[in-house]
C-alpha cells in the first residue's frame, strides 16, 4: 500500500512538498509552570496590582489576560512565573472538555502570574513559528489527542503529564510556509477579535444607558417633542397576577427558564433533563409575553417568554393585568437597580430559596406611560438587533477559519 503524503488540501501556490513530523519534544525549548497562590476573585485594574491567571485565561488559542484574580498582599512573593511574549500557554489541569486548551501570548505580561494548573510553553525558534504551533494545537486532530491522553479518576478534573503532552507528533512546512499561514491566521484573528470588542462595547453601552433611561437621568420624548407624563410607582401585583393553568395534553414544548435565553424551548439549547409523562401532566402552560420567576431570579432578574410552552410547577407565571409594552418589563426586570431590590427582600433567607409572588408584589416598580415604554423598548431593542448582528457576524467567521483548519493542516 502506497504511503499517504502528508499535504494540506489547501496550500498558498507558491509551496509544494510534504510536512515533516515531528513531536513536540523535539519543537518544544521549555515547559514551565507556577504555583497558585491565595487571590479574591477581583481581576487586578492596573498594572501596579498583582493578578493570578485563572484557567479559563485560555481558550482556542486565544489568551485572556482579563481572566485572573488579585494576588492578596501576603502571598505576592510567592508568585513567580509572567506570561511571556511568543510563549504558548497550556492548561495542562481542567474539566474534560477544557483540558488541554491553550492560548498565544503576543506581549510581557509583567503584573500576572502563572499557577501550576497552566503550562508556559516555550518553542524552539530555529525551525518552528511559535504563532504556527499555538494554531496546531487548536486543530482538531490534536485537540483529540490531547483529550485522550487526559487521565484522572475524578470525572470533573482531568491532568496531562508532561512526558505524554511532548510525544505528541505535528506536522510542519518549512519555516517559510509556517510564516505564511501564521500571518494568514493572524489577520483572522483579529477581525474576529475585533468584532468581540465591539460586541462588547455594545453591551457596556446598553448597561450603560439602559442604567440612565430606568433612573430617568434620561428622558424621551412624544412624537411631537413634547414631555411624557411623570412615571408612577407601582407594586407587583398592580400590574401583574399569578397564573396555573395546566389545562394541556403535553404536547407544547418544555420550556428551560434561564437566565441567558430567557424562557425558551428546551431543544433550542441543548438543555435535556428526563421528565415522565406523568410529572408533564402537572406542568404549567406559559403563554407568549408571560413572566417567570424562577429559582435564581435574585441572581439576573425575572425572566419573559416569547414562546407559548410548559414548565415545571415550581415555577411562579406572572401575566399582566392591563395593557404594558412587555419588552419594556423584559428589560426593566433585568437592571441593577431591580435585581438589587429582589435582594433585599431576601435577605436573610438561605440561598436557593425562591422569590414569592408576596415578595414580588411588594417591590415598588417604575411605570412610564404606554407610549414611553414603547419609545424606551424600541431604542433599547435596536441595540440589541446590533449585538446579535456582531454575534452572528463573530460566529460566521469562526465557522470559517475552523473550515480553512481542517483544510490548511495535515
Amino acid at each position: 500500500m502506497e504511503k499517504q503524503k502528508k499535504i494540506p488540501k489547501l496550500r498558498f501556490p507558491e509551496f509544494e512538498g510534504e510536512w515533516s513530523s515531528r513531536t513536540l519534544k523535539d519543537i518544544v525549548f521549555s515547559v514551565e509552570f507556577g504555583v497558585s497562590v491565595n487571590s479574591i476573585d477581583e481581576p487586578v485594574v492596573s498594572s501596579s496590582d498583582r493578578g493570578i491567571l485563572k484557567t479559563s485565561c485560555v481558550s482556542a488559542g486565544r489568551f485572556i489576560p482579563e481572566e485572573n484574580k488579585t494576588i492578596v498582599i501576603e502571598e505576592i512573593q510567592r508568585a513567580k512565573l509572567n506570561p511571556e511574549k511568543d510563549t504558548i500557554i497550556v492548561s495542562r489541569m481542567n474539566t474534560p472538555q477544557l483540558v488541554g486548551e491553550s492560548g498565544y501570548v503576543d506581549k510581557d505580561y509583567n503584573n500576572l502570574f502563572i499557577p501550576d494548573r497552566l503550562w508556559k510553553v516555550k518553542i524552539n525558534k530555529e525551525k518552528h513559528l511559535t504563532k504556527l504551533i499555538s494554531i496546531l494545537l487548536t486543530t482538531d486532530r490534536i485537540k483529540s489527542i490531547l483529550s485522550n491522553i487526559a487521565t484522572g479518576t475524578s470525572n470533573s478534573m482531568k491532568n496531562i503529564s508532561q512526558p505524554n503532552f511532548l510525544k505528541i507528533a505535528l506536522y510542519t512546512p518549512s519555516l517559510q510556509e509556517q510564516q505564511k499561514i501564521a500571518s494568514f491566521f493572524t489577520a483572522i484573528d483579529q477581525k474576529i477579535s475585533q468584532l468581540k470588542r465591539k460586541k462588547t462595547l455594545l453591551e457596556q453601552y446598553k448597561k450603560g444607558v439602559m442604567q440612565k433611561i430606568f433612573s430617568q437621568e434620561i428622558r424621551f420624548k412624544d412624537d411631537n417633542g413634547q414631555e411624557f407624563p411623570k412615571w408612577e410607582k407601582m407594586t407587583g401585583d398592580a400590574l401583574f397576577k399569578t397564573v396555573s393553568n395546566k389545562n394541556h395534553n403535553s404536547d407544547l414544548p418544555i420550556l428551560a427558564i434561564t437566565q441567558e435565553h430567557g424562557a425558551v424551548p428546551r431543544d433550542m439549547i441543548d438543555y435535556y433533563i428526563t421528565v415522565s409523562e406523568q410529572s408533564i401532566e402537572g406542568y404549567k402552560v406559559v403563554e407568549k409575553g408571560d413572566f417567570i420567576i424562577s429559582l435564581r431570579s435574585f441572581q439576573g432578574g425575572i425572566e419573559y417568554s416569547e414562546y407559548k410552552g410548559i414548565c415545571s410547577p415550581a415555577y411562579i407565571i406572572l401575566r399582566a393585568t392591563q395593557k404594558i409594552d412587555h419588552r419594556y418589563f423584559k428589560y426593566y426586570f433585568k437592571t441593577e437597580d431591580y435585581i438589587t431590590n429582589l435582594n433585599r427582600k431576601l435577605e436573610g433567607i438561605r440561598d436557593g430559596k425562591m422569590i414569592s409572588f408576596k415578595y414580588f408584589s411588594e417591590i415598588k416598580i417604575n411605570v412610564p406611560s404606554l407610549p414611553e415604554q414603547a419609545k424606551i423598548a424600541n431604542f433599547l431593542s435596536a441595540i440589541d438587533v446590533k449585538i446579535n448582528h456582531t454575534q452572528k457576524q463573530i460566529e460566521k467567521a469562526e465557522v470559517w477559519k475552523k473550515g480553512l483548519m481542517q483544510q490548511m493542516f495535515v
